[in-house]
């Protein structure tokens, strides 16, 4: 394949083909369903084909319609199952796969950033594990017989990934037309935010690094060390192991449990344990490892917590779950969630985030798909009651990413239809939850 596009206009177009060629699909269905071909049918092939479509276009285009698609591929569990069963299979396979480059232009990449003597300092397989939203993985080893991962960026995905994700109008409107009612203006914005760290691989590196030392010797968790990086090839050490989206589709309910459990502690204790919380929990970026933890594999989206999670999150969970619903609206007010001046009602607050703490009512808490649909039904369409009325809450910026990664979290646990003692986790890591 050719340098991913990078025009504006050209990006846009492919963009715009979604919803057109949904358009197309549908008047061609009209047609069908005039001539006795029943509704059910015709229905689920223009689902069907809209699906194969929509992976096409966020595939090849990787950047950031590709990353749209991924942070959406961890909240398909919350949605309708009538509107999200005929694009489960291609939202996971977002998850970690794309068309790859071709291998003339992966020593392109290699031999601009290592030099023309890279093939003395390790030896890569020609066909990439990996293929996501700004970089390819390839199987390797080094001169001295170490195994590698090695990571390498697309030319030109630093413009692909801004022109994407400015085109979220675009964007938004696609989704429409394959997810109902929701608004994945809010990912876009995240992202955007991001986009700068997660082209860095100097930056990925130092975070995996810092990840790999507090992890270390870790009986629960694994994470690889960075060999070598330069700006846009970052090498690792090879880990094996099974994707979770395996996990998720094959796995005994006993091992969906266990890697529900080390999945939600290893998202919690980043901040206690090395000050920065893992922003991107889309299956993908872990593994299962043959002896049993958790393999964690991409460090691009991180959020600095030098100080741990903010105590007020954990306060406020607590409050919540005491029914304290005037206090509830004053620690809102305080970290900026309520702007001033702006009123709202305590009680209707208080049955907006009941959602959120459902898990945490009891020690032990099933994350099943079902369970997730009836809980978020407010939260993800938005023409129910709930959002006609409006409570007119605000997410400050620098909870954005926090928030992002409890919703997905919570969809990826409701994938693994995971059991778990999740207030336990909370009570451990969240300060002031517990006092």
């Amino acid at each position: 394949m050719s340098e991913i596009p990078r025009g504006a206009a050209g990006r846009a177009a492919r963009l715009a083909s979604l919803p057109l060629g949904h358009a197309g699909r549908s008047a061609r269905g009209l047609g069908r369903r005039l001539t006795g071909t029943p509704a059910e049918v015709v229905n689920e092939d223009i689902q069907r084909r809209t699906a194969e479509q929509l992976f096409a276009v966020l595939g090849s285009l990787k950047g950031g319609a590709m990353k749209v698609g991924q942070a959406l591929s961890v909240l398909e569990a919350a949605l309708p199952e009538e509107y999200v069963e005929p694009y489960r299979e291609m939202l996971v396979r977002l998850q970690d796969a794309a068309p790859p480059m071709s291998i003339e232009e992966v020593h392109s990449v290699l031999v601009r950033d290592l030099g023309p003597g890279w093939r003395e300092r390790l030896e890569i397989e020609d066909r990439p594990v990996a293929a996501a939203s700004i970089g390819q993985v390839h199987r390797g080893v080094t001169a001295d017989g170490q195994l590698i991962a090695v990571k390498i960026q697309y030319p030109g995905a630093d413009k692909a990934l801004r022109s994407d994700l400015h085109q979220i109008a675009r964007l938004a409107r696609v989704a429409t037309t394959w997810m109902p009612a929701m608004d994945i203006k809010p990912v876009t914005d995240e992202l955007l935010a991001a986009a700068d760290e997660e082209l860095d691989y100097d930056l990925e590196a130092a975070n995996q690094r810092a990840f790999a030392r507090a992890y270390r010797d870790d009986p629960d968790v694994a994470v690889p060390d960075v060999v070598l990086q330069s700006r846009h090839v970052l090498v690792s050490e090879w880990l094996e192991g099974a994707p979770l989206s395996q996990v998720i589709r094959e796995a005994d309910q006993d091992v969906r449990d266990r890697v529900g459990q080390l999945y939600l502690d290893f998202l919690l204790s980043g901040p206690e344990r090395v000050g920065l919380l893992h922003s991107d929990p889309h299956p993908g970026n872990f593994r299962l490892t043959p002896d049993g933890r958790l393999g964690v594999i991409d460090y691009g989206a991180v959020t600095r917590l030098p100080d741990g999670f903010p105590p007020m999150i954990g306060t406020l969970v607590r409050k919540a779950l005491a029914g304290d619903a005037e206090a509830i609206v004053e620690g809102l007010r305080a970290e900026g969630f309520i702007r001033p001046g702006v009123r709202v009602d305590a009680d209707d607050v208080l049955t907006y985030l009941l959602p959120f703490i459902e898990p945490l009512r009891a020690p032990t808490h099933s994350f099943t798909r079902e369970w997730l649909r009836s809980a978020t039904t407010g939260l993800t369409d938005l023409r129910a009651p709930e959002f006609s009325t409006g409570l007119q809450l605000n997410l400050p910026r620098e909870y954005a990413m926090i928030h992002r990664v409890f919703i997905g979290s919570t969809g990826v646990l409701a994938q693994l239809g995971a059991t778990i003692p999740a207030r336990g986790s909370m009570e451990r890591y969240l300060p002031g939850f517990a006092e």
